[in-house]
Parts: structure tokens; sequence; C-alpha cells
């Protein structure tokens, strides 16, 4: 089994990265990312080991988002722009750890704290994208959203975020769910979910209050889980009010696209 993140370290980043800016779009933009989706493109015709001939493009992707004022663009734009630069870090994450050889991203010293980029002046690791910029939209459907270059994480989206935001934060979370994200266990009366939903839990049940510490409560996070199930799973959530348990993290290298 892959290594696990240090909690301790794990807290101590997100503290860290509650110290950047807030995100305050204002603008009617957005930015388009067709280098990005040449990148996707790659990855979902050949595979991970498409990542270390695609780095010259994400590091050019980097460096244009490194001209660009998320705030001078509209809330969904900017919105977009921090999902693909965080995306784009994790790809280029997880093309360095196929290179090395790492069997997970975990391997690679300072991985989500060193930074990434350098956006209106201020220097960013992944982690203060995800918890100082991401998480601070108030939208707990980024969680389906973000890869991390590892097994049991989201399956990355064919597409660069952009138009139509709404409808592909919705589609990430029923994908996510229906990857793996949760499963339904009628004859034991369970609903098993990611980790995700235990680390971000809180996310989903007081999105007004994000990025929250505050662990959900486990009823009240399968009614809401139940949103972006099948039909007949869903309604059996709601009716049953099923015990909810975690399954553990895989952690291992992987990086797919659905």
């Amino acid at each position: 089994m892959a290594e696990q993140p240090n909690p301790i370290r794990v807290a101590s980043s997100i503290l860290q990265a509650r110290r950047t800016s807030r995100p305050e779009p204002s603008g009617t933009g957005a930015v388009q990312s067709a280098d990005l989706g040449r990148v996707l493109e790659s990855l979902r015709s050949g595979g991970i080991a498409t990542l270390p001939d695609e780095a010259e493009t994400l590091e050019g992707f980097r460096n244009r988002m490194q001209t660009i004022d998320p705030d001078s663009l509209s809330r969904d734009g900017a919105l977009a722009f921090w999902l693909n630069l965080y995306n784009a870090g994790a790809l280029a994450v997880a093309s360095d750890a196929f290179e090395g050889g790492a069997a997970s991203v975990l391997r690679i010293p300072g991985v989500f704290d060193k930074p990434w980029a350098t956006i209106d002046g201020e220097s960013l690791s992944l982690n203060d994208i995800e918890h100082g910029k991401i998480r601070r939209f108030g939208d707990p459907r980024i969680h389906g959203a973000l890869v991390c270059g590892s097994a049991s994480c989201p399956t990355l989206r064919y597409e660069p975020f952009g138009e139509n935001l709404d409808e592909q934060l919705d589609d990430q979370m029923r994908s996510f769910l229906a990857g793996g994200g949760a499963a339904v266990d009628r004859t034991t009366g369970t609903l098993r979910l990611s980790r995700v939903f235990l680390w971000y839990g809180g996310d989903f049940t007081r999105p007004h209050r994000m990025p929250t510490w505050i662990p959900a409560r486990k009823e009240a996070l399968s009614r809401i889980v139940a949103g972006w199930l099948p039909e007949a799973d869903a309604g059996w959530v709601i009716d049953s009010s099923p015990k909810v348990e975690y399954v553990p993290y895989d952690w291992g290298l992987a990086c797919s696209i659905a």
C-alpha cells in the first residue's frame, strides 16, 4: 500500500493556505485553455506514460496563467482558472513521479507544498491553490473535479473547465461517485464513501463556511451525496438512512480520464 499523508503536516499546510488572499472576481471574462486540452487528449489516448512528453506544454500553460489576474474574470471564469491551474500542477507532479519510477506522488518531497505558480504576485503551492483559492468559492462540487495523481482521486475530466462550468461540476460529481466515490450495499444497509467525504464532508454540509474544519454528520452528508446518485440509489439512501462507512484511500500513482 502507498504511504499516507502526515495529518499534522496536512493541517499545517491548510492553515498556511488560508493566509493567501481571498479570490474576489469582479469581471466578465474567461480564459481559453486549449493548450491544457491538448494535454488531456494525449493523456486520454495514451495514458500516464504520455505525461513526460507533455511537460513543456504544461509549463507553458502555467506560464500563460501567470500573466492573468483571475480577479478580472467572472466568478465562473475565475473558478475554472483555478481548477485548471491546479489540475495542470497535479499532472506535472504525476509526470515527475512516473518519470522517476515513484509508486506514489507522495514520494516526491513537498509535493503539494512547494511553489507551483506565481499569480498576481503570490507564490502558490498546490495546497495554496486548493485550500486558499478554490475552496473559498463555496462550491463543494470542486472535490469531484480536482485530481491528485492517485488511484482513489476523482477521474480527470476529458476537457478543461470553462464554458458550462455548472454542468461540468455536476457531471464530475456523478462521475466521481459512479467511479468508486460512493457504493450502495442494500444487503448490509451501508453507503460506502470515499475518504474525500471524511476529509471534506463539512464543505458539503456547510458550503457557506468553506473551507471548513468541522466534520460532517454522516446522515446529513449521505442525503446530500444522494443528489448525485442514480435515481434508484438516491431513493434508497433517502428512505433507509443507511450507515456510512469511509473506504481506504489508495495513494498509488494513477492518472486517468473518463
